[in-house]
């Protein structure tokens, strides 16, 4: 099983500051990115897309079973949070996926106004509504960032790299 931070329960992940926000993005990142507007079949896709980007960086194939555990993680963020794009976003927009030897973020940008949040009080038994709650579990750290100029937002997650 992968590394992760533990949220505490109702954490809805973090609003960057200004400072947080306008930070630059670590000069080792390599970024993929995929546009999701107007396509069909779209987690399938985006998980595609994300595996093809594990295997170019070498997380694919994996080499142990804590190699294999952190690429299934990713996947799994990726199909999450563009599920809660098209169920409550009005549909992703864009995926990106940024990679340094440290960290893996994966970041969907979408049109929609709300704010994603684990359901609260979880219940592992009820169906639907565990999104959030897997993205929080899994990533070291995940939150929001709302562009000031122009509708919707991009939810971002961060997950460890395999050691």
């Amino acid at each position: 099983m992968s590394t992760t931070r533990q949220h505490p329960p109702g954490d809805l992940g973090r609003e960057p500051d200004e400072a947080a926000s306008t930070a630059p993005d670590p000069v080792d990142r390599q970024w993929r990115t995929l546009s999701l507007a107007q396509a069909s079949g779209i987690v399938p896709m985006a998980r595609d897309f994300a595996r093809q980007a594990l295997h170019d960086w070498g997380w694919l194939p994996a080499s142990s079973a804590d190699r294999r555990a952190a690429a299934e993680d990713v996947l799994l963020v990726v199909s999450e949070l563009v599920t809660n794009a098209c169920l409550h976003a009005e549909g992703p927009e864009e995926l990106r996926i940024g990679h340094t030897p440290k960290a893996l973020r994966v970041e969907v940008v979408d049109r929609g106004a709300g704010q994603p949040a684990p359901r609260t009080p979880h219940r592992a038994g009820r169906p639907g509504g565990h999104g959030m709650f897997i993205v929080q579990r899994l990533c070291i750290d995940w939150g929001v960032l709302r562009s000031e100029d122009a509708p919707g937002k991009t939810v971002w997650a961060e997950l460890a790299a395999p050691a």
